[in-house]
């Protein structure tokens, strides 16, 4: 008897194979007597549907089915199996069903096009249900939520309090493949700052793969050429390729210790170099041209070309992106005891995998612009995986719990077997999971090509059929899931790559991805919390962290002039659909950043030869001065075109200073091993004495030095993109330091708020001079124009500008010589108006390069 029970305990304690309806009902025959009369008595016995609930339906009249069903099965869509012949069908399928299947589809590379040649991201479909879309640079783009454009003040609490995701695959790279030495050469002639200009540790760092950079991608040529975009640039670790050949090194976080520095100028190394959209032709092209000239001049070979349609990148933005990437990622860990060889390069491995885990654990420990190299399950089946688990347990429990004692025990011994044998399958597949790793491809082999994903449709058979092995409802002959799917279809490397503002900021991270996967990750992280932002949002974020939005605060590339016509063209065709009393004040979309030399000729700082001005005030000309924006005439540029340069560096921002030795411009670029602090320099009497200003009456014969700059209301105001930053004079500042009663502030007539900017045949705006002797009193002169205005609802209410170096310089200048020097300050003094306003307000200007080394940080 002792022998029965403990094998009825052993017995219970798992779930049957199979469950007897039968048995079942007879169990619970009373209870379901008992629910019969309750719900009898409730319905009177009157178990008809009531006449008021009825509906009218067209299921009696299926014709419309059966025509959407031939239409479906003709094109490929529905089932096949009821396919009718094309011949019985002669009508062309509509549009809508053809785009359906074409944008259901997920090709191993290249985007799918409309009948224009414009390109849809693989989450086209997700985003045009929800946002509003725009054609931007070959692209159909989400460019932002439904609505007037408002709610940044919620996008700013998520961004503060959640995460974000935006698709970014509209970013291109290009792939550079040569010897270490001939890459390094290629970067110094398009890149500001090069690979070189870093520090010896920064410069190791980046070479070796462990950290990513972002420099100024300029035209073949001189360091002053025109720029073209910000570019980010990646090396591809040089142990991870010899460890793919079989080489033995060891890999350090990135570094390469066992090679020595004459081996890796001969390595072959690969790099990448990310680009906009709106600047990817001429990105290419200038890359294209360096290598030719490298290959020529060195005789190395180089390979160079185009990864469009190969690689996408998701950008998880936010305080909790890291741990957004925790719940979705999860790394493919290997065996520890699998081989010999395997225990020999775990070292070299260990940051893509083996160390994954503890890599996605202490954010903190992670380095800014570092590169993680992970191969990650596939987002679906981990989410699978662990629904089904809990639903296992829920299942059975609930299962043993109901018919505990109807099944005979040869069943339950079965099922107990059968769960013997899930785990050995499981071990199994978790082994081969392991070896198989080995052979996968890592992400830099891309263009060799990268298994796409399971279907959905397989992942959703296979989860119907555990489902009815968890619930015991399969027969007992059924099949194993299938496990000749490939199992690199099950994982998918990625590259994570810290983002931060260039300030210690963390801004979140991108990851990227084949371009085959971007479905697969895109819906488990909107799933899991991630709020998804369109282009405006995304401007939003970056002016409220203080970076640079590509174009949007690059004024002098030729993609920030191409977005700013389309602009113009959308704005008249919207002005055009109003009634003309309706119509606003028409001002530049474009700002006419040629009025900023008008300022030069007849504002305050009026131009003389510049020969003529060294010679009478005894300055020295600095012909052998190595700036690298020399030999520049002054060309005054017509139109709204942008005439000069933006210094990005603090190397470049000296260089131009040096150009007016004896002037004492009153700028102080950081430099990070400076000694000299900028309130030692703001307080030394001897530089900066009265008296000294001589730039007021002089002219400079080189093209317009821009900075960019960081605007902050004195006491109120609201500045617009597009607002004009103006150099005030001595007294107005007293209007808002002094004067507590004095509310109007500076006004400029109605008259002159129309004629500031005038319009001219050929469309370009222009500068007008005042005629009348009020307007001449009001009028100021331009130094700069506000390329983000500020955000409605973030508590640091910055604007981002773009100014004039010399000129403000000579309004600082003029704001320290009216005060002692213990009321100085690093803030300068400019008015701000908006082009639709008649009042100036008062703002507190601040170099960014008088902060920060660099510039060139960009969201």
């Amino acid at each position: 008897m002792a022998t029965d029970g403990y094998k009825r305990s052993q017995v219970s304690s798992a779930p049957p194979r199979k469950l007897s309806v039968q048995k079942f009902a007879e169990a619970r025959a009373s209870e379901l007597e008992t629910l019969h009369t309750v719900v009898s008595d409730r319905l009177n016995n009157d178990f008809r549907s009531q006449r008021s609930k009825r509906r009218r339906t067209t299921a009696y009249d299926n014709q419309a089915a059966k025509k959407r069903c031939r239409k479906k099965q003709k094109h490929g869509v529905g089932d096949q199996s009821h396919a009718l012949p094309a011949e019985k069908d002669d009508k062309n399928v509509p549009r809508r069903i053809r785009r359906r299947a074409e944008l259901k589809k997920n090709l191993h590379t290249g985007f799918c096009t409309s009948g224009d040649g414009t390109k849809r991201l693989r989450t086209h479909v997700w985003h045009a249900k929800r946002f509003t879309m725009t054609k931007l640079w070959g692209y159909y783009l989400p460019l932002g939520l439904q609505g007037r454009g408002r709610g940044s003040r919620a996008v700013l609490k998520w961004f503060k309090d959640g995460v974000f995701a935006h698709d970014a695959s509209y970013h291109v790279a290009m792939q550079l493949e040569g010897t270490e030495e001939s890459l390094l050469s290629v970067l110094r002639m398009v890149l500001v700052p090069s690979p070189s200009a870093r520090s010896e540790d920064i410069s190791r760092s980046i070479i070796s793969g462990a950290i990513y950079d972002t420099a100024m991608l300029h035209q073949l040529g001189a360091p002053c050429s025109t720029p073209i975009a910000p570019a980010t640039y990646m090396w591809r670790p040089s142990c991870q390729r010899d460890r793919d050949n079989d080489a033995s090194a060891v890999y350090d976080g990135g570094a390469c210790n066992g090679l020595e520095v004459k081996e890796r100028s001969s390595t072959f190394r690969q790099l990448w170099v990310w680009i906009h959209a709106s600047a990817f032709a001429a990105g290419y092209d200038a890359l294209k041209l360096a290598c030719q000239k490298e290959m020529e001049e060195s005789g190395s070979m180089m390979n160079f070309f185009s990864l469009e349609g190969q690689l996408a990148k998701l950008e998880v933005m936010g305080s909790k992106a890291f741990q957004l990437l925790q719940r979705t990622l999860c790394p493919v860990t290997r065996r520890k005891d699998h081989t010999s060889a395997l225990k020999r390069h775990s070292a070299a491995e260990a940051p893509d995998d083996s160390q994954s885990k503890t890599i996605l654990e202490n954010e903190e420990d992670i380095p800014s612009h570092a590169v993680l190299s992970l191969r990650v399950k596939d987002p679906r089946m981990f989410i699978e995986k662990r629904k089904t688990a809990c639903a296992s347990d829920s299942g059975s429990a609930s299962i043993v719990a109901d018919v505990q004692g109807t099944e005979d025990k040869e069943h339950a011994v079965h099922g107990i077997i059968s769960e013997k044998k899930k785990e050995l399958l499981s071990l199994m597949g978790s082994e081969l999971e392991g070896t198989s790793m080995l052979a996968e491809k890592h992400l830099w082999d891309v263009n060799s090509g990268i298994s796409p994903p399971v279907e959905e449709m397989v992942l959703c058979q296979e989860r119907y059929d555990q489902n009815k092995k968890n619930f015991c409802l399969d027969e007992s002959s059924s099949r194993v899931l299938n496990t000749s799917t490939n199992l690199q279809c099950r994982s998918c490397p990625v590259l994570l790559l810290k983002n931060d503002n260039g300030r210690g900021l963390h801004i979140g991270w991108s990851v990227i991805l084949p371009l085959s996967w971007v479905r697969a990750f895109w819906i488990p992280l909107v799933s899991k919390g991630a709020h998804v932002i369109g282009l405006r949002e995304r401007h939003w974020i970056s002016c409220d962290v203080g970076l640079p939005c590509f174009p949007s605060d690059f004024p002098d590339c030729s993609a920030y002039l191409c977005l700013k016509e389309t602009e113009s063209a959308a704005s008249n065709v919207k002005e055009e659909l109003r009634p003309p009393a309706q119509r606003p004040l028409r001002v530049p979309i474009l700002p006419p950043w040629n009025s900023i030399q008008v300022s030069f000729r007849e504002g305050p700082t009026k131009m003389r030869n510049a020969e003529t001005f060294r010679l009478e005030n005894g300055i020295r000309s600095n012909s052998s001065s190595n700036s690298e924006c020399d030999n520049y005439d002054v060309t005054f540029c017509p139109g709204n075109l942008f005439d000069g340069f933006v210094a990005r560096t603090s190397f470049s921002l000296t260089n131009f200073l040096n150009e007016f030795q004896g002037c004492n411009l009153r700028l102080c670029p950081h430099v990070t091993d400076k000694p000299t602090s900028f309130t030692r320099f703001m307080r030394d009497e001897s530089k900066l004495g009265p008296g000294q200003n001589g730039i007021t009456k002089f002219s400079y014969n080189h093209k317009l030095c821009f900075v960019r700059v960081f605007l902050h209301a004195y006491k109120e105001g609201f500045f617009e993109e597009g607002a004009v930053v103006c150099a005030p004079q001595v007294t107005d500042i007293s209007l808002w330091t002094r004067s507590e009663s004095f509310d109007a502030g500076l006004q400029v007539p109605q008259s002159a708020v129309t004629s500031y900017f005038k319009e001219q045949s050929s469309g370009k705006w222009e500068l007008q001079l005042p005629e009348d002797t009020v307007s001449r009193e009001s009028h100021r002169w331009p130094i700069g124009f506000v390329t983000t205005g500020f955000v409605r609802g973030s508590k640091k209410t910055v604007a981002q500008a773009f100014c004039e170096a010399v000129l403000l310089a000579h309004i600082r200048g003029e704001q320290w010589d009216m005060m002692p020097v213990k009321r100085r300050r690093k803030e300068i003094y400019v008015l701000v108006r908006n082009l639709r306003s008649s009042a100036y307000r008062l703002a507190l200007a601040t170099i960014v390069l008088e902060d920060q080394e660099e510039d060139v940080e960009f969201l």
